[in-house]
């Protein structure tokens, strides 16, 4: 695919050559762009939506949409002050005006093109008959780890309206907030990655409870798997009703298996939770994120998400080809690059974009990690100013 450069007379804006992924039912729609004239003469500003939106969408824009992984939260001082009131984090992500006002920290300070809703992964298993609570420096901890099919059995189907109605509320709220300004994203967990915080008890440097149930009882596991995956379609669709014009799936731990393995315990949940939400939800751009993924960017693109969000330890351009260029791509700036010097800071940013436009993709810039709790916010706030400050023309 070839990437089109619109004539300085058409605002030098960028508009990737896209296809429409026919292979997909109901997927995000795009229209290819025969020619370089064809780019040059697409209607410049016709479209009153975040910029997010357009950009994925294919339409002509001057710079990559940007937003950040853990963009609210821990690293800001006014989050730091909130917490001292509001002391645990499931009362800040569980109270909507508090919720909402963490969601509007970042959206205030830095005004990035996309405003996530504070949340936790974890934060619906509770309506499956699954208690968890989440501590200071401990992390998620689930009191009555599953390992047993008598233990699935008694995970019940989700129903959000009923068990997380705050989510819905807080949703609605930030969209009214920011308007066309920015798009909302939610966001859910993976199969995968739920199960091993059920099955482990909580947070786990070796898996190992989870991995003995893979290779002992599959079928136990294949069952929590499957309960979770219709799960997490439910919460897509809900989102979206809510307000939620993005959603991004994270599978943080996936990587911890074997790509074999992953082509067993995740890969096929993936496929199905990406397939039956675009059926309920044909407009709903989805993100998949897995951490350290480098091994499993092709299994990524077999899932058919719109965006792959790559992490910092793949190339850009060798994710971008490895995956295919009919995907929008998000990333993939190390985190770690917030600690330098915001020339360093600037450079790498550049030079992302500059990869992705390079390979005529569409792209959303970010990070390929969540920001780092000691970041420096001045340094956050710099990466923000030079993104919204770039433009392709001048790559």
């Amino acid at each position: 695919m070839q990437a089109a450069l619109v004539s300085q007379a058409a605002t030098a804006a960028f508009k990737p050559a896209l296809k429409t992924r026919a292979s997909r039912s109901g997927a995000v729609q795009v229209k290819a762009v025969a020619s370089v004239e064809q780019a040059a003469a697409a209607p410049q500003g016709s479209s009153d939506d975040p910029l997010m939106l357009r950009a994925l969408r294919g339409e002509a824009v001057e710079r990559p949409p940007v937003w950040m992984m853990r963009q609210a939260g821990r690293y800001m001082k006014v989050y730091q002050e909130l917490c001292k009131k509001h002391t645990t984090f499931r009362e800040r992500s569980e109270n909507v005006d508090i919720a909402v006002e963490v969601s509007l920290q970042p959206w205030r300070a830095f005004q990035p093109d996309g405003v996530i809703l504070f949340s936790d992964i974890l934060t619906p298993i509770t309506g499956m008959n699954i208690p968890f609570d989440i501590t200071a420096g401990k992390g998620p901890i689930i009191p009555d780890p599953i390992r047993t099919m008598e233990a699935v059995d008694k995970v019940t189907p989700l129903n959000p309206e009923e068990c997380v109605p705050f989510v819905g509320e807080a949703l609605r709220r930030l969209r009214a907030e920011v308007g066309n300004e920015a798009a909302v994203l939610g966001f859910v967990g993976a199969p995968f990655t739920l199960a091993t915080y059920i099955v482990e008890g909580g947070m786990s440097k070796s898996y190992t409870q989870i991995k003995k149930l893979m290779f002992t009882e599959p079928a136990v596991l294949h069952a929590l798997l499957q309960k979770l995956a219709d799960a997490v379609i439910t919460y897509i669709k809900y989102q979206h009703d809510a307000g939620a014009q993005v959603v991004q799936i994270f599978d943080s731990w996936a990587a911890q298996l074997s790509p074999q393995d992953y082509d067993v315990f995740c890969a096929p949940y993936l496929k199905y939770i990406i397939a039956e939400a675009k059926k309920q939800c044909p407009d709903l751009p989805i993100i998949l994120y897995i951490s350290n993924s480098g091994a499993l960017i092709e299994r990524m693109a077999a899932c058919n998400p719109d965006i792959i969000s790559l992490c910092h330890t793949v190339d850009i351009k060798e994710g971008i080809q490895r995956a295919g260029t009919q995907f929008a791509f998000q990333g993939n700036m190390d985190s770690g690059v917030l600690f330098g010097s915001h020339e360093m800071i600037e450079q790498r940013v550049r030079e992302t974009a500059k990869a992705a436009k390079d390979l005529g993709v569409r792209h959303i810039m970010n990070l390929g990690h969540g920001i780092n709790q000691f970041t420096p916010e001045e340094n956050a706030a710099h990466f923000f100013k030079v993104c919204k400050e770039l433009r392709y023309a001048d790559l």
